[in-house]
């Protein structure tokens, strides 16, 4: 039978296994050890004095193997437990899943999240077996012991044996400071409660961002606190926010613009082709085929009448050139009576009919009036777009009006013509754009819950091209599974809140960096308004707690209190009543 192997903390008492193990000839940082070369270890001071100082110059543990992106040490429990009555809040946390711990190299200073713990039982009961995610290093300053330059990544590593130390306060403070790029600040570095927690402008927009999060978590409250910070770093920005619950506008009432059915206007002559098919076609198969062919044929020539298209000489079926209702349904009406008995009139008809309703509809006026057939197109874009923005820098577009079955093409056109405003523009170099979707996997779902609508295809488009052309996408959602496969990888940052759903969590993982998933674990764990940042707009994986957010800034999407709403009474006839009102006239 194999002997069991001997746990690294030896016979010595587990409280004075650093000294040992530093001093002993044959240890790793001993006169004749591996380590014998390497930067020696701070010597142990006195303890139980309450100093921060104290534990932080005094090793927890020791690495016992490398491997690439990651590590294996072993704690001593008797040292955690002293940590944790550290003043330090860092300290304390010492070795705790989710914790940052620092190993000596050469060098300086290696830093790495500790991934999970488990009881080493094979030898010393004392001893607690830690995975470890390495994070990036830094240089030592000589005199205290500090890290300082800290950077990304690892050029050194250190070899078993190596002691491991708790990461400081001091340290984080070197860590999750600044380098000089424009910032914003969103909250605090967890544990701390005075580092402050700062996201990279330039990086988060430049590679398309998410914010995720459970129902409950905070996630509306979070993404109008970053947009705020976004708009208040960047008065004179271009940001145009889609909201299908109507709750952002609360949020942004005096400091952005608030579109919705009542003041959007959006021509109905701006739609390509595409999405003039989902609105005006329902039938499927055959005829489906069919109804496009004749629709292309009218939609161009009406286009065609329009005296700019005769100018221009050459134009689409997707050209955005104005043209009207009556010039369609005469086409339709036109090319009806040119055939012969034997062909039916049913597709015709099927379109005009549908034309005839949604001019008749009131819920579709803020797209189909009769009065947007001018070209408005400059204006609206200007108006939408936020150019000029006028200190107001962030476009609400209230979509929860809309009726449902349009909403999509809705979305769609929005998105499109932000694509095609930054593509048409590449030789003006147009500033760049931030889009954000509110519930995005209603809009980009994968493709179990696909419907080959156009909106899921631009927007994808977007997170595969957009960075390209100056877009950024911002995508907000509570079911990341739901998203469509690739998109999420698409985005360069992830903020990442309570998820609740297995399914969510393992997707969430599947896209974030290796190195960050000793903080990936503690998903399902994190408290309301606490996330996770991984990706290009940090320096390193964080953990941050959100910043309060003011009463007026905050969206209208708290929950309702069910008690203090029972216990009220009186009135209610006459709520009834103006609810049947409103439901019977659609709200006009």
């Amino acid at each position: 039978m194999n002997e069991m192997p001997r746990s690294p903390f030896p016979e010595a008492p587990v409280r004075d296994y650093p000294h040992e193990q530093r001093n002993a000839p044959n240890a790793p940082n001993g006169p004749n050890g591996p380590n014998a070369n390497a930067h020696p270890a701070p010597q142990a001071t006195a303890r139980g004095t309450g100093d921060a100082s104290d534990n932080r110059m005094q090793p927890i543990g020791v690495v016992l193997e490398i491997a690439g992106s990651g590590s294996q040490i072993a704690l001593d429990m008797g040292r955690l437990n002293e940590c944790m009555e550290d003043p330090d809040p860092s300290i304390a946390l010492a070795g705790q899943v989710g914790s940052q711990i620092k190993i000596r190299t050469r060098d300086g200073w290696l830093l790495a999240s500790v991934r999970n713990q488990r009881r080493d039982r094979r030898g010393d009961s004392n001893a607690v077996i830690a995975n470890i995610d390495f994070m990036g290093e830094g240089m030592e300053e000589r005199l205290t012991g500090k890290i300082h330059g800290f950077r990304r990544g690892v050029t050194r590593y250190p070899i078993p044996g190596a002691l491991v130390y708790p990461a400081s306060t001091d340290d984080l403070r070197q860590i999750y400071s600044s380098d000089g790029r424009s910032a914003i600040e969103i909250g605090t570095v967890y544990p701390t409660t005075d580092i402050r927690a700062g996201i990279y402008v330039d990086a988060l927009l430049g590679k398309h961002f998410a914010l995720l999060g459970s129902t409950g978590t905070g996630k509306s409250t979070s993404a109008a606190l970053l947009l705020h910070r976004i708009c208040q770093a960047a008065p004179q920005g271009h940001i145009v926010m889609i909201d299908p619950h109507g709750e952002y506008s609360a949020a942004f009432r005096t400091t952005g613009t608030i579109f919705d059915v009542s003041n959007l206007q959006m021509p109905y002559w701006l739609l390509n082709f595409e999405e003039h098919c989902e609105v005006l076609l329902k039938s499927s198969g055959n005829d489906l085929q069919e109804d496009k062919d004749i629709l292309a044929k009218c939609l161009l020539a009406a286009r065609s009448k329009n005296r700019m298209a005769q100018q221009m000489g050459k134009i689409t079926v997707d050209s955005p050139i104005p043209y009207l209702l009556s010039d369609l349904t005469n086409m339709l009406q036109d090319e009806m009576g040119k055939l012969d008995k034997a062909t039916t009139t049913a597709p015709y008809m099927r379109i005009k009919t549908k034309i005839e309703e949604l001019k008749a509809d009131p819920r579709y006026q803020f797209m189909f009036s009769g009065m947007l057939v001018a070209d408005t197109m400059a204006k609206f874009i200007g108006k939408v777009f936020r150019m000029p923005g006028d200190g107001r820098p962030i476009s609400i577009i209230d979509v929860s009006g809309v009726p449902s079955d349009i909403t999509s093409t809705v979305v769609a056109v929005l998105s499109r013509m932000v694509f095609d405003f930054a593509i048409w523009g590449r030789q003006e170099k147009t500033r760049p754009i931030l889009l954000v979707c509110e519930e995005a996997h209603r809009y980009v779902p994968n493709e179990r819950n696909a419907d080959g609508s156009s909106v899921g295809r631009i927007l994808s488009r977007i997170a595969k091209e957009g960075r390209k052309y100056g877009i950024s996408l911002g995508l907000i959602t509570q079911r990341p599974s739901d998203l469509a496969e690739g998109v999420l990888s698409q985005c360069g940052t992830i903020i990442s809140m309570r998820l609740n759903n297995d399914r969510d969590q393992a997707f969430v993982k599947a896209a974030m960096p290796e190195g960050a998933r000793g903080f990936l674990d503690s998903i399902p764990a994190l408290r309301n308004r606490e996330c996770i940042i991984c990706g290009e707009g940090v320096s390193i994986p964080i953990r941050v707690s959100f910043d309060n957010l003011e009463e007026a800034k905050r969206p209208a999407s708290e929950d309702p209190s069910f008690l203090q709403l029972w216990s009220e009474h009186g009135g209610e006839e006459e709520q009834v009543d103006r609810v049947v009102q409103r439901w019977r006239t659609q709200g006009s």
